[in-house]
């Protein structure tokens, strides 16, 4: 007599829920800004990580996890012109380069963080701080017979996305820059005073900035 085969959920561990870094879920996770909210990907995923199979796909990132997204960030050590306070701050961190399971627990313990002094989840804090250091506005320069002008432009939400979660890492580079702190404990910091709308945030206080600048050059 040909046996029956056994239903999947006993034959495989299937679980009920699938959490990011197998602690966190995403399905209570709100976005209010509506311009981010369709590029802001939360899918249910246990290993944020796509093996850079969207890299050459036009607007491609936009299907990245925002947790990867983040994780992508730290990873890379920037240009020469990323300055903050006069140093290259990104540069003290070059065992992070092209090192993405480094990254990955780098950015595993400051959700650690931020979860136990907030007590919220991480990806919401996350989310909450991309929001809040996402510039509306920019300047771009436009030339008008052989002259240079800057003018105010609205910014893209991809590109919103991007700035934020660029300068939510490098503000986290340039806390931990010669001092003690632990690049996962500066990490930890700037989201949670990013969602906080602190002014000591660097991501928060640059949009500021960069909005002070579009409306002066209106």
């Amino acid at each position: 007599m040909k046996e029956v085969a056994k239903p999947l959920q006993e034959r495989f561990f299937i679980p009920h829920e699938i959490k990011v870094m197998g602690r966190w879920s995403t399905e209570d996770v709100e976005v209010k800004d509506p311009s981010l909210k369709p590029y802001i990907n939360l899918e249910p995923r246990l290993l944020p990580h796509t093996h850079g199979r969207h890299a050459k796909k036009h607007f491609g990132k936009a299907n990245v996890h925002i947790v990867e997204r983040l994780i992508n960030k730290v990873m890379r050590s920037g240009g020469s012109h990323y300055k903050v306070a006069g140093h290259f701050m990104r540069r003290e961190h070059r065992s992070l380069n092209s090192k993405k399971v480094r990254a990955y627990e780098v950015v595993k313990e400051a959700f650690k963080i931020i979860e136990k002094r907030t007590g919220k989840n991480p990806i919401q804090v996350l989310v909450w701080a991309i929001e809040n250091a996402a510039p509306r506005e920019d300047t771009t320069s436009v030339m008008f017979g052989g002259i240079r002008y800057h003018v105010a432009v609205d910014i893209s939400p991809l590109r919103r996305l991007d700035v934020a979660l660029r300068n939510i890492a490098l503000g986290a580079s340039a806390k931990c820059y010669r001092t003690k702190m632990s690049f996962a404990e500066a990490l930890a910091e700037e989201i949670i005073l990013a969602a906080n709308k602190d002014p000591k945030s660097y991501a928060y206080s640059k949009k500021l900035e960069i909005e002070r600048i579009a409306e002066s050059s209106r």
